[in-house]
């Protein structure tokens, strides 16, 4: 993602989504997501930082 943009979807799919990025990058997450009355979908705000990927340490 190279620019913030906006996506309407349901809890579940926003905290799945968010819980996907943070499997890859240094990510600050959110537990709960915020509804807008009259406004479709939710919202989660994380903060992302793409210069810190995670790297799979294996044993």
């Amino acid at each position: 993602m190279s620019e913030p943009g906006l996506v309407v979807v349901d809890d579940a799919i926003a905290l799945a989504f968010q819980q996907m990025l943070a499997d890859r990058w240094a990510t600050a997450t959110a537990e709960d997501t915020t509804r807008d009355p009259g406004e479709p979908g939710v919202r989660l705000r994380c903060y992302l930082d793409l210069r810190q990927e995670l790297t799979t340490v294996r044993f």
